[in-house]
């Protein structure tokens, strides 16, 4: 019986030791462990990240304006303005001054990292009168079309600028508007070629009042494809159905041309952030007769200036946009997709801390840079 007992007794000890090793690791487990399935994972492709365009702040400068006057530190992109195509598709500048100053712009530019874009077309021509025709004629003949884009890709190869940008005011017919879509279509393919890029300013197509789409301005949605950005002159409503100067550029009236253009870009499959909407840098009279303000004499005439959308002076009250509807209007362009924002005229805003360029940059999260997001 004494042998018997420790027989059991022994192998019982020998086989906790042989066994203490592997019952310590398992108690560490937690007591909901559940044994790993049968099947295995499939394994996912790691995400891939995908470079997002940086947000546009594009400021046109007119062509008569000294560089060094301009504060180009907060901008992405300069709108140098204007060239003037003459009727036979000849590219005309305004006078050797002009060309100076682009050639200026361009150096003070490349300090900042700020791309430089000519704007060729506007309202007035160099040889008198609305640019209208001039511009309407030599985009609706071949030889005439071919020869404005010759001349305009290789003004942009001289000078060492980053692209084009389109202002014809404003295809009127279902003809201009087929003809600006071929000499976009046609201008997009040599630029694009070169690396540059092509933007076009197009009318807000929207009535300041009653919201209603403006029927008198035709553009062919698919000319869109060939741009990379769409720079929407959301002001100038003071002229919509009789001049009120409290439409110049009302919240509001930003809000409908918001709701038009990506409406217009959804339905036709085209990209949200090709989409740049533009704000004033002048103040409108109330009385016609009275010339436009500039933001920066309004600012002169007040600081306190930056905080209204009006103000009163010699008896004639001005409308334009202040600081906060400035970064109201940021925010609903970047909440609604848009690539960023457009200054007309860059030559009119304040310096230092009262500049709407300055306000703008800070709500579109200054400085405009590239960033990343996770490609679905």
């Amino acid at each position: 019986m004494l042998i018997i007992l420790l027989l059991t007794f022994g192998s019982g000890f020998l086989a906790g030791i042989l066994t203490s090793g592997k019952y310590s690791e398992e108690v560490t487990k937690p007591v909901n462990h559940i044994p790993a399935s049968g099947k295995q994972p499939a394994v996912k492709a790691a995400p891939e990240l995908q470079e997002q365009t940086p947000k546009v702040l594009a400021g046109y400068v007119q062509d008569f304006r000294n560089p060094a006057e301009i504060d180009v530190s907060k901008l992405t992109h300069v709108i140098f303005s204007f060239a003037h195509p003459a009727k036979n598709g000849e590219l005309l500048m305004n006078g050797d001054f002009a060309l100076k100053n682009l050639r200026t712009l361009v150096e003070k530019a490349a300090q900042y990292d700020t791309r430089v874009i000519l704007a060729v077309g506007g309202w007035f021509h160099i040889q008198g009168g609305e640019s209208y025709e001039y511009f309407k004629s030599a985009i609706s003949n071949d030889a005439s079309r071919t020869r404005l884009v010759n001349e305009l890709a290789s003004l942009a190869d001289r000078e060492n600028l980053d692209g084009i940008d389109i202002d014809f005011e404003h295809p009127r017919s279902q003809e201009d508007a087929k003809a600006l879509t071929l000499f976009t279509k046609e201008l997009g393919e040599k630029l694009h070629a070169n690396e540059k890029e092509l933007s076009i300013a197009v009318h807000a197509k929207i009535h300041s009042e009653a919201g209603t789409e403006l029927g008198a301005v035709i553009y062919e949605p698919s000319m869109f494809q060939y741009v990379d950005h769409v720079n929407i002159m959301a002001y100038d409503g003071q002229w919509d159905g009789g001049y009120n100067a409290s439409n110049l550029s009302t919240y509001s009236f930003a809000e409908n041309i918001v709701s038009y253009w990506t409406g217009l870009f959804d339905r036709h499959g085209l990209a949200r952030q090709k989409l740049v909407l533009g704000v004033p840098l002048y103040a409108q009279p109330e009385d016609p007769s009275v010339k436009q303000l500039s933001y920066a004499a309004i600012i002169k005439a007040d600081p306190a200036n930056a905080s209204r959308d009006q103000m009163k002076k010699n008896g004639t009250t001005y409308h334009y946009n202040g600081y906060e509807t400035m970064k109201k209007k940021a925010n609903l362009a970047l909440n609604n997709g848009f690539g960023g924002m457009m200054v007309w005229e860059a030559g009119h805003d304040a310096w230092g801390t009262h500049s709407l360029t300055a306000a703008i940059s800070a709500a579109m999260e200054n400085p405009p840079a590239k960033y990343y997001i996770l490609k679905k």
